[in-house]
Order: structure tokens, then sequence, then C-alpha cells
């Protein structure tokens, strides 16, 4: 496990770092095309007529420039534990200034030499002792610009590298909660169902059969709802109308269920299982509890951008009191939408004007 984030950092850093790498390649390349047009007209300027000089002396300094900060790139990655102390980061990035200078000045001018002396000519400048004062401290400023440049790129990666850790790191909690969430919902929705099928196996075994069935569709989704915790509303109310028919043949001239259904809300993604224990409550909380016929009304539309779906029952009672207490289903159901939308769905019981239930969820439409 600590491999496998250790090795989802690094590629985070990497991806976060890809973007400033390009850019800051771009802008080196067109720094240094501004420098050689300027070396070429300040040349040209002053009567010369050879355009290959100034391109060689601007050429030199970009190879061997480039070359250094290349090395100190690799080299920044390693201090990028220290991004979060700069002055400790800027005194190790700075430390190799005293050698990188006259590497730099060395390199150059060898370079220069060599090139004049293949073309015939004699490469002819101030005396050493200038030459290295005024290249030292010209390289010294470009230095500390560049290592501001790449202290500013590196926290700009690992800021961005952080906040994707952080993304994943949120997924992942949402899928382990929705996870625990499914297996709460497995045994206390089994148990129901299997107790209502197990009332018909001894005396219509063939409807024992056929509820069967219907329970096996209603149990794979239940099983997959951590794999597949959405699914379209068209594909829920199929689920939910086959576990209306499970209790439907239980309850027999008891109840009486309608749906509802905008069709333009099918298309709208839900999470799975959503509205199986609003209609549980409904039978365990109404139909259950009464002989008279309980009428159950299922409903779905849309309002703007909202998904309305509601369960209302003219059997169940709340408790007196502005305190509605949860039970396993609700719970269950108030957190999963809590853990996959936030503050923008929710979830609420109110009495019916007449008697009965009403239970109300809204959520994002998303389709």
């Amino acid at each position: 496990m600590t491999a496998l984030s250790s090795f989802s950092s690094d590629r985070d850093h990497d991806d976060a770092a890809a973007m400033p790498r390009l850019a800051f390649g771009i802008a080196w390349a067109l720094f240094w095309v501004l420098m050689m047009t300027i070396g070429v007209q300040d040349h040209l300027r002053q009567g010369g007529t050879a355009v290959w000089k100034p391109l060689l002396w601007e050429g030199s300094s970009m190879l061997v420039s480039s070359l250094i900060v290349w090395l100190q790139w690799r080299r920044a990655g390693r201090l990028d534990e220290l991004l979060n102390r700069p002055w400790r980061w800027f005194a190790a990035s700075l430390a190799w200034l005293p050698l990188a200078a006259p590497c730099f000045i060395a390199a150059v001018f060898a370079l220069r030499h060599a090139v004049h002396a293949l073309a015939g000519e004699t490469y002819t400048h101030d005396p050493w002792p200038v030459v290295f004062r005024y290249e030292a401290l010209k390289f010294s400023m470009f230095y500390l610009l560049f290592v501001a440049i790449v202290f500013g790129l590196r926290s700009h990666a690992a800021l961005a590298a952080a906040r994707l850790r952080l993304e994943r790191e949120r997924r992942l909690a949402q899928s382990a909660q929705l996870l625990q969430l499914a297996q709460q919902i497995e045994p206390h929705f089994l148990f129901n169902a299997l107790n209502t099928i197990a009332s018909t196996i001894h005396t219509d075994p063939a409807l024992a059969d056929t509820l069967l069935m219907r329970l096996a569709a209603l149990l794979r989704a239940a099983t997959d709802l951590a794999r597949h915790p959405e699914t379209t509303l068209a594909d829920e109310l199929t689920l939910l109308e086959a576990y209306a028919s499970i209790m439907r043949e239980r309850f027999a001239e008891r109840v009486d269920i309608v749906f509802d259904i905008d069709p333009a809300t099918h298309p709208c993604k839900v999470p799975s299982l959503l509205l199986q224990p609003l209609l549980e409550n409904a039978f365990r909380h109404g139909v259950e509890r009464r002989l008279a016929p309980t009428r159950i009304v299922v409903r779905a539309h849309r309002a703007d951008a909202r998904l309305c779906l509601e369960v209302q029952d003219d059997a169940g009672a709340l408790p007196p009191g502005p305190d509605v207490p949860w039970g396993v289903g609700l719970g269950n159901l108030q957190q999963r939408l809590l853990t996959r939308h936030g503050d923008s769905a929710s979830l609420t019981l109110q009495r019916r004007d007449g008697g009965g239930v009403l239970a109300r969820i809204e959520l994002p439409c998303v389709c």
C-alpha cells in the first residue's frame, strides 16, 4: 500500500510539473531568440558584417547555460522536500554558483576560441581578469533569476500535485464509505425481501419461484452497489417495480401502488437503490400495520435543474415532535446522498394532510 501511494504521489507530481516544464522550455527558447536578435542588431549597428560572430557568441552562451539549467533542474527535484523552507532551498540551490560560474565562463570561451580558430581567425576579448569579473557578475544575475523561477515552478508543481493527491484521497474515501454503506444495505434489504417470499413458498411454489427471480435482480443491484453507485432513474424504476411486484403479491388487495413518473426524468442519474428504502418503509410502517387498503404513490419530476422524487402513502404515521427518527434504511440513504452530493441533496419526511407520510428526495438533475 505504501509503495502504491508513493508511486501515485510521484506520478501526480510529474503530471503536475509537465505544464510548468513546457512553459519554461518555451520561455527559455524565446529568451535566447531575443538575445541572438539583439546581438546581431548590435553587431551590425557597430559596423560588423560577419553575422556568424554574434550568433556564435550568444549561441555558445545558450548551449552551456542550457546544459547547466538542465543539470540544475534535475537536481532541483531532489530539493522538493525543502520547498516549505525557502531559505534552505535557496541555500542548497545557490551552493553550486561558485562552481557553475567559472565552468560556464571556461566552457563558453573555449567554444568561441575553438570556432574562431577553425575559421582561421583569432578571438579577441578583454584581459582575463576583466572577463572573469564581468562574465561572473552577469552569470550570477542570470543564475539568481533562474533559481527564483525554478523555485516558483517547483512550488506550483508541488501545490498542484498536493491538490491531485487530496482529490484522489477524497475519492478513495468516498468509495470506501459507499462500500461500507453497501454492505449495510445487503443484509437489511435481503432480510425483508426473503420474509415476503417465505410467506408464499408453501402455498404457491410457482409464485415463489417468480418472486425469487425478481429478488435475484434486486440482489444483483444491491451487491453491485459499490461498483456501480449510480444508475439512471429508468433503471432504478425497473428495480423498484420488481420490488413492488413482490410486495404486491404478498399483500394482494391491501395495497395499490401508482407510479407517476415524468418521462423527462428517465435519463437522470441517481444513486443506485435510491427509492427502494422509501417504498420499503411505506410497507413496513403503513401497509403491514393495518388491514384497510393503502395507496402508495411514487412520483418523479424535474424542477429547473433539480430532480424531485416522492414516495407517499396514506397509512403511515410519524411520531409527534419535530425530530423524525431514522431507521437503518433511511439513515443509510441519507448518508449516501450526503457522500455523493453533499448539501445539494436532501431527504425529508413529512406528514400528509389527511394522514400518511410523504418522503421527498431532491438532488441535482444530471443526465
